[in-house]
């Protein structure tokens, strides 16, 4: 049987033990707030970059009930010169899964007084289904009763209660090209009926999108068909892939973009603000790691002797360097460990633990007409973990490294002098 090496064994000696006088039980209380400081600080780092993930996968799928993966469009809003050539070769890509239609416009909607400037998509309600789950459930009844040849609208929750639009209302969409006429050019406008409202939990859309059939959109805005395709992927992951794919391979002179460049600020705004708490949160992990620098050095002052009895039965520099920097890693280990277990019990049930304290304190921590959700996302991801915990390990690790050094040049000869 392999023995034991005693580096290993005297170090996790120190790092249990040592509460046999006054001193060296402030010194292991000290060693157990640097444990608790980095178990605190790689917990506070997987909790809130969950909690980060889980917000921009709300709010992404929320944004793609909305917006397609990849829209193929033509240039300066012109309608595609060949739409069922364009349906055949993006349907032949084996990513894509659904293909539909679509006119792109801005124009103002007026109701009376009031106006507001809106994005107009027309849409394919028989094909919409294969590219955006807004139709999913109680709304997809709202989006069929668009009908091509009766003008009907359906408005986003937001913008019908700014304006004050219900089922019935009729309502004025204004195109922005109009008529040339004597008097100079006239606007074209064109009572709508409103048949309906969706929401889809992201405010931007809902305050502004209003769609109705594509071809009651190509009559108002005198196009000869669709302006687009829009396209639904197996995997949204692979949205750059498959549009780079379909640059080369679609004949024409037509454009593509995909989901993450429609909102490529937003998303960039999002990575910044989660490096920035990395960064930040990290910070406290780094000064509960480097406590361990004062803990490790009163445990080398309080041990000198024997150290000194070590070296005199033969025991090398490197061996009670090794001693001191176990005492530290194991510190750094069992903290990271406990902070990796609190972490992810935190972050796995967020979902039950942050209404209980809601329920506690009698406060709303996400007020629903703030955030337009009512509940904590999470989402713990291995890319973030992993290296929280190897960054808590090295730090406690690359704090070891002076004391234990330190005691390695400790001469036998001083130490004993007056022991």
């Amino acid at each position: 049987m392999k023995q034991i090496p005693y580096e290993l064994l005297i170090g996790w000696r120190y790092t249990r033990a040592g509460r046999s006088t006054r001193r060296n039980g402030f010194i292991s209380f000290i060693s157990g707030v640097s444990m608790l400081g980095i178990g605190l600080g790689v917990a506070a780092l997987i909790i809130v970059l969950s909690v980060m993930n889980g917000f921009q996968k709300e709010v992404r799928d929320r944004m793609l009930s909305v917006v397609s993966h990849i829209e193929v469009y033509a240039a300066n809003g012109a309608a595609l010169p060949d739409l069922p050539t364009t349906l055949l070769e993006v349907k032949a890509h084996p990513q894509v899964v659904g293909a539909a239609p679509f006119i792109a416009a801005q124009a103002l909607l007026a109701r009376g007084e009031d106006m507001k400037g809106v994005m107009v998509r027309g849409i394919d309600p028989a094909l919409e289904h294969e590219v955006t789950d807004l139709v999913a459930g109680p709304q997809a009844a709202v989006l069929s009763q668009l009908r091509a040849g009766e003008f009907g609208v359906v408005l986003g929750a937001e913008l019908a209660r700014s304006l004050g639009l219900h089922a019935g209302d009729r309502v004025t969409l204004v195109a922005p090209s109009g008529e040339v006429t004597p008097a100079g050019v006239v606007p074209r406008l064109k009572q709508m009926t409103v048949v309906g409202t969706f929401d889809s939990g992201h405010f931007e859309y809902d305050s502004a999108l209003v769609m109705l059939h594509w071809q009651d959109a190509a009559r108002i805005f005198r196009l000869e068909g669709p302006t687009g395709v829009r396209l639904k992927l197996k995997d949204l992951q692979q949205a750059r892939k498959v549009a780079s794919d379909l640059t080369r391979s679609l004949t024409g002179e037509l454009y593509i973009r995909d989901w993450t460049r429609q909102n490529r600020t937003w998303f960039a705004a999002v990575q910044v603000e989660k490096r920035m708490m990395f960064i930040i949160l990290t910070l406290i992990v780094a000064v509960a790691a480097f406590n361990l620098v004062s803990t490790l050095v009163m445990t080398v002052t309080d041990k000198r002797a024997d150290i000194a009895i070590l070296r005199t039965l033969g025991a090398s520099p490197t061996s009670i360097m090794g001693i001191f920097v176990v005492q530290g890693a194991m510190v750094g280990v069992i903290g990271t460990l406990g902070g990796l277990l609190l972490g992810l019990g935190v972050a796995f049930n967020i979902d039950v633990i942050v209404p209980a304290l809601e329920r506690l304190l009698g406060a709303t921590f996400l007020p629903q007409d703030i955030y337009l959700i009512s509940r904590m996302p999470s989402d713990p991801q291995m890319a973030d973990i992993l290296p929280i915990a190897l960054i808590a390990l090295v730090l406690a690790f690359a704090a070891t490294l002076y004391p234990s050094w330190r005691a390695s040049r400790v001469n036998p000869a001083e130490a004993l002098r007056y022991e």
